[in-house]
């Protein structure tokens, strides 16, 4: 089955490109050139992902992103943004965009970006334990709820993922690449920091009541889950 996208953007020639660039690859492409529009289309149409501008008139990809995921919508979000400035990236994933690409971008990349995206994730972690647990966290996959010293975290989407990932491999170094692979779905090495920025907000949010930090750095090998400091 074809896969539809929706592209929101006040940017014509992206439009266009991308437009092109899309339907090359076999997918379905529906276009709406700002926020409002964008949300109204959203309204009667269920596309299977969301290719989103932040720097839009009126409504911006931020409120965009920001009403879909108050309204319940789990759609996969793709941010586009001219930004480069960390606090912009942090943002948009907090309010639960999936990923982000900075302008100028290669077509290839937004590709393999959008390809990862669509790629179904599984319901039940890989041990098919419906509830994990290391030291003061539970992690309920059936109810998409984590627990801290019986306090629950808010988290995006992609911060439940990396947090499961995590405590279904504790005390085990995961690599870089390997996060990238089974979180992201593609092996990106360039400059992109959507990992280091992903596993700060996660600290963040698993340390503001005063826990002890449980995702370490290990320099030059990657993240670990451990107890111990």
């Amino acid at each position: 089955m074809r896969s539809t996208i929706l592209l929101i953007d006040d940017d014509e020639k992206i439009i266009s490109m991308l437009r092109r660039g899309l339907a090359f690859e076999g997918y379905d492409v529906m276009t709406a050139s700002n926020g409002a529009e964008g949300l109204n289309t959203l309204l009667n149409s269920e596309p299977d992902l969301v290719v989103l501008d932040v720097m839009m008139p009126k409504i911006d990809g931020f409120e965009v992103c920001r009403r879909l995921r108050e309204g319940g919508s789990q759609v996969p979000i793709l941010m586009l943004t001219a930004k480069d400035e960390i606090e912009h990236r942090v943002k948009g994933l907090d309010l639960g965009a999936d990923d982000y690409l900075v302008k100028p971008f290669a077509l290839e990349e937004l590709l393999a970006r959008v390809r990862a995206l669509l790629r179904r994730k599984p319901e039940h972690n890989e041990a098919g334990e419906p509830k994990l647990s290391y030291e003061d966290i539970i992690l309920d996959m059936d109810a998409r709820e984590v627990l801290r010293s019986g306090v629950r975290l808010e988290l995006t989407a992609k911060e439940f993922e990396l947090l499961n990932l995590f405590m279904q491999n504790p005390k085990r170094v995961l690599s870089r690449d390997l996060i990238m692979d089974k979180i992201w779905g593609y092996d990106y090495s360039g400059e992109s920091n959507v990992l280091e920025v992903y596993v700060a907000m996660l600290r963040q949010k698993m340390e503001e009541h005063g826990g002890k930090r449980l995702i370490q750095t290990i320099r030059g090998a990657g993240y670990i889950l451990r107890g111990d400091t």
